[in-house]
């Protein structure tokens, strides 16, 4: 499927200016799912560029907000350089990411092509937990997170407010986002009684899902995409 890319920008209430990598494929039913797809600390890079087109080649209409535009716009490191990622990384407050998170939502919501009320999220690692803020503070129909990093030490109060159905994503052998972590999360979840699929795969690492990383899998890859278009698929229509 030919899938069209573009950049477009958005201003904030702080008066700053938000570029959002949007891809859309052609003809699609409409109104369709808008996702919004959130970034790696490693910007709006090559990786979440294709990853977008690979989601809008589903039928969708997607996103990526750059949420380093107060620091960096345009943004984009390489996997090995967290010293040069961390300052932009630590100068993400939860309120401004709200702020993010609300315009990129915004611009899916008046899309001709989206459902108004139809729109989810797919976050990998710091956009992980973005996604979990993400379906906390937005009437998402569901969101998707992988190894979203900092959700037990930061976000586990928003386990109740979570709107649409979660389906998470852990490795078993990640450094940075331990197993307790990922138990803290998925408890929270189920004392606020939400409905959520947890899925671990023992042998991953932390950000498996890339394959620019020296931790990519592709067996973890392929089986995480297969239940994440599951996942879109079934989730309920415009006006449902």
């Amino acid at each position: 499927m030919n899938v069209s890319t573009e950049w477009k920008t958005v201003q904030l209430p702080d008066q700053s200016d938000m570029r959002i990598f949007v891809a859309r494929p052609p003809g699609a039913k409409m109104p369709t799912l808008g996702v919004l797809v959130l970034q790696e600390a490693f910007g709006v890079n090559a990786h979440i560029r294709d990853v977008t087109q690979r989601i809008a080649a589903l039928g969708y209409v997607a996103a990526a907000p750059e949420l380093y535009h107060r620091t960096c716009p345009g943004f984009e490191s390489g996997y090995e350089d967290m010293q040069n990622v961390r300052p932009h990384m630590q100068a993400v407050t939860e309120a401004g990411l709200e702020m993010d998170l609300r315009a990129a939502h915004g611009l899916l919501a008046n899309d001709p092509q989206v459902g108004k009320e139809y729109i989810a999220a797919v976050g990998f690692c710091m956009g992980g937990r973005a996604a979990f803020l993400a379906n906390a503070i937005l009437p998402l129909v569901g969101a998707v997170s992988y190894y979203g990093g900092r959700i037990a030490d930061q976000l586990l109060s928003r386990a109740s407010d979570q709107h649409g159905p979660l389906l998470l994503f852990w490795g078993g052998q990640d450094t940075h986002v331990e197993p307790a972590q990922h138990y803290a999360v998925v408890n929270a979840l189920r004392q606020a009684g939400k409905i959520f699929t947890d899925v671990e795969f023992s042998d991953a690492e932390h950000g498996f899902f890339c394959d620019a990383r020296k931790s990519y899998s592709p067996a973890a890859a392929r089986e995480s995409w297969a239940l994440m278009t599951a996942f879109l698929e079934r989730l309920p229509e415009a006006g449902e």
